[in-house]
């Protein structure tokens, strides 16, 4: 802490990097110390626009920061973590948490050790329509999510269902409140070399059934979520953060327009990172949530593997 601010540091400054980096830098308690990227030039960029240093490595920065976030490629989330975590440094590890469940392990182990922070960057749990959906959603019986992207090489390193369905993972794994049961799931690669779209069909033990769409190489922008229980439903938009309420109201279908005010989700999910480390608190998506919309990530992409692999 320096002036009643926590030290923080961004480990790959990349596209989403940066952003972590212009919000440390603008957050009422968090100062940015520095930045770290192994493409020095990008770094100096970022470095010169946010007014922090450009450390000549992972362990300077390690020294120098009490919070960092993670935001490299995901199959590289782990070795630059568990040092960081040996270094006593609270972390924001981007979605997914990592690319095994041995990995996520590791990492949940070095911070127990240290009685650390590990905050998972599921950013749609600081969307106000998710606000909308914790606060609204009681009995859910079917949840039905949308998410398509157009194709962008970054993130290539692993899959559509961890690049992007990952996300719906974690938010139906929150509304669902319960252990799933079975795993049905399907995808094609067009593009790449792995999955480019999927399919995926979570069935819950309370019941609850959840479909995720999700596809990376579409013409057009989609990040849509339906849920429905016992008197009516509601469909949201996480992308515009907007959606409606239908319900059965003395026996008529009402619609009813949610109130939402629209922010930032980044802003509110560093914010609360830079709190949870400052005040003691349990991150909102901690580690073992990570872990456990990784394990049913791994598990849709081994189904899909083998399909792929079996239509060779």
């Amino acid at each position: 802490m320096k002036n009643g601010k926590l030290l923080c540091a961004v480990a790959g400054v990349g596209y989403l990097g940066e952003h972590h980096a212009r919000i440390y830098s603008e957050l009422e308690h968090t100062e940015l110390v520095g930045v770290f990227d192994p493409n020095r030039p990008r770094a100096e960029q970022i470095a010169a626009k946010f007014g922090c240093r450009v450390f000549d490595s992972l362990e300077q920065l390690g020294e120098a920061a009490e919070a960092v976030s993670v935001v490299v490629p995901t199959d590289k989330h782990a070795q630059v973590a568990v040092p960081l975590l040996r270094q006593n440094c609270h972390l924001l590890v981007e979605k997914p948490f990592c690319t095994t469940t041995e990995e996520a392990e590791e990492m949940i182990s070095e911070a127990k050790k240290r009685n650390l922070i590990i905050q998972v960057g599921h950013i749609e749990h600081f969307n106000p329509a998710m606000g909308f959906m914790e606060e609204h959603v009681k009995n859910p019986k079917f949840i039905t999510a949308d998410r398509l992207a157009p194709f962008n090489p970054r993130g290539t390193e692993v899959g559509v269902v961890l690049d992007l369905m990952i996300h719906d993972i974690g938010i139906v794994l929150k509304l669902a409140a319960s252990p799933v049961k079975r795993i049905e799931a399907v995808g094609v690669n067009v593009i790449s070399s792995r999955e480019d779209i999927g399919n995926a069909r979570i069935v819950f033990e309370n019941g609850c059934v959840a479909n995720l769409n999700v596809s990376r190489v579409s013409l057009k922008k989609l990040r849509e979520i339906r849920i429905f229980q016992p008197g009516g439903y509601m469909s949201l938009d996480l992308m515009n953060q907007s959606g409606h309420v239908v319900k059965i109201v003395d026996g008529a279908v009402e619609r009813i327009e949610v109130p939402m005010q629209k922010q930032e989700p980044l802003k509110i999910e560093l914010g609360s990172f830079a709190d949870c480390v400052m005040n003691h608190h349990d991150p909102k998506v901690d580690a073992r949530l990570g872990l456990r919309a990784l394990e049913v990530a791994l598990e849709i992409t081994r189904q899909i593997r083998a399909m792929m692999n079996d239509a060779k």
